[in-house]
Order: C-alpha cells, then structure tokens, then sequence
C-alpha cells in the first residue's frame, strides 16, 4: 500500500480489501481455502474438514502472502484462544511451507490456485465451517488520482475479465 500511496506501482492485486480512503478497488475472483496435509495424517482420510477439526494441530504458514489473511481467516473461524491450532511463521516461500507439510512437520492452509503443482505425499482438502467453503476474496487496489494512461486500459480489462455481480433486488 505504501508503494501504491507513493506512486511507485500503479496496481495492486491482493487477497482482502485493502482498507484506504485514498483508493479504489475491484472485486476479482474468489479463491476456496484448503488445508494441505500429508497423505498419512489423519484427516487425509476426509473429503472435508472443518475449521474446529484444526484445533489440536500445528498450522505452518509463510510470512508472504496470502499467509496473514489466512492466518485472520483461521482466528476468524476459531475465535477462542484455546480453540486455535498452534501456527508457526517461518520466512520462507509456500512451496518450502508445502515441503515441511508433506515431512509431517505440520498442516498448512493454502488457497486454491496452490494445488496446481503435486507434491508427492501431500494431499489437499477443502475446509469447510456451517455454511460451506471458506473463501478469500482478491481485489485490485489503485489510486483514483492515478493518471497513467496504461493503468485505465488495465482497469478496463480487468473489468472485462472479471465483471461485477449485478446489484442485489432493492440496492
């Protein structure tokens, strides 16, 4: 936000909406949240697992994104203290996050464009609570005051690429 405040990019795209008065955002797509394990664990076994099956578990989660959002997520669904996962931040990317998940060194949350490239013993599940699949939302955040020419052509196309839903009855 500090680099978008300053004029150094031009667009950010991000997982969450990015709370500024001084810009505007694009909704853009939506990605489920999935927990990834390794193929011997215990709840590999499920197709689903919910939020409060996490209690007892180690939760590894990477410093980069999307990994404070998912870390807000999992104290979102879990809002007791005792009833949260122990969640170790280590300084690496997600594919060494992923490596020490697949050793057994603990469960990882991941999104759903993660599961793309295989690890060999890990799996991947979808997380659920009451009401379905938990989602993360990903926005476009610019500046209104942003002049770059190339910047409203990229907005037009994202626009197109990912139109908004039409308003709900009575909006």
């Amino acid at each position: 936000m500090i680099a978008l405040r300053n004029g150094t990019v031009d667009v950010v795209i991000s997982p969450g909406r990015l709370p500024s008065k001084d810009t505007r955002s694009l909704l853009l797509w939506s990605e489920r949240v999935l927990i990834s394990l390794p193929q011997d664990h215990c709840l590999a076994a499920r197709e689903i697992i919910y939020w409060t099956d996490l209690r007892n578990e180690k939760i590894l989660l990477s410093e980069y994104d999307p990994g404070r959002e998912l870390e807000d997520l999992l104290i979102s669904k879990l809002v007791r203290h005792d009833d949260r996962p122990k969640v170790e931040r280590h300084d690496v990317s997600r594919g060494i996050i992923k490596s020490l998940t697949s050793m057994g060194m603990g469960l990882s949350l991941v999104m759903e464009s993660d599961i793309g490239a295989s690890f060999a013993g890990l799996v991947y599940r979808e997380l659920q609570d009451g009401s379905g699949p938990s989602r993360v939302d990903f926005h476009a955040h610019w500046r209104d005051d942003n002049e770059n020419p190339a910047l409203k052509r990229f907005l037009d196309l994202l626009a197109e690429r990912y139109p908004s839903p039409p308003p709900a009855l009575g909006e």
